[in-house]
């Protein structure tokens, strides 16, 4: 008898490290699951910071860092050479001399470049005067002023039909027409080309030299 026990096999683990099996792949199986979960929350956290930057990002595109029209205005037009001829009359073959003040206002919050500034001088619908400016810039939320001086050959006024009448009020109908072109360029997202044309309507006084009703009109191309 005590020979059969001894050599009676013992009973198989097999069971016991199947279940042991088993708790591992549960485990393993917790943690990547604990893993994915982590990976999706961070994941889920990227996208809504993403989402919310471009959120920010079209809002100010759409309020303070639109495009704003850039303003031009003569400020005032002063004769600097008139020569007449019994004090009524401009003296043949003469010059006479303008010089307009213009102001640029930029309204954005990036500076606005602009090229050569052309400006032409009308009498009753004939040109009579050219002027160019120097290329320049207006920085953000500020106004740059230029004076443009221009020489005005006082013939093409003579051998107008509408000067006697002009001269018999004492008064020199005259317009303008502005025309500043640049461009606005806020970071590196926004570059907008902007154009600005102003026409305007004046009287000269023959006596005085002084530029009385003025009035200016203003168009903005972007």
């Amino acid at each position: 008898m005590v020979e059969r026990e001894q050599v009676r096999p013992l009973a198989p683990a097999t069971g016991r490290e199947h279940g042991n099996s088993e708790d591992e792949e549960t485990i393993l199986e917790k943690t990547a699951l604990h893993r994915r979960k982590h990976v999706i929350k961070w994941c889920s956290c990227i996208v809504a910071v993403i989402i919310l930057l471009v959120v920010v990002v079209v809002i100010l595109i759409f309020t303070v860092f639109k495009i704003k029209e850039p303003e031009i205005k003569m400020n005032s037009v002063m004769v600097d050479s008139f020569n007449l001829v019994n004090g009524t009359i401009p003296r043949p073959g003469t010059n006479m001399s303008f010089i307009a003040d213009i102001s640029v206002k930029n309204p954005n919050f990036a500076s606005f470049r602009y090229k050569n500034t052309t400006t032409n001088l009308y009498y009753h619908g004939t040109v009579i005067g050219v002027a160019r400016g120097p290329p320049g810039r207006s920085k953000a939320r500020r106004t740059t002023r230029m004076n443009i001086t221009m020489d005005i050959m006082v013939d093409s006024i003579l051998g107008n039909p509408n000067l006697q009448s002009d001269l018999g009020r004492g008064l020199l109908t005259m317009s303008s027409y502005t025309r500043v072109g640049g461009r606005v360029k806020i970071l590196t997202l926004i570059n907008k080309y902007v154009t600005v044309r102003m026409n305007c309507t004046m009287k000269v006084n023959i006596t005085s030299r002084e530029i009385e009703d003025q009035r200016c009109r203003r168009k903005v191309k972007l």
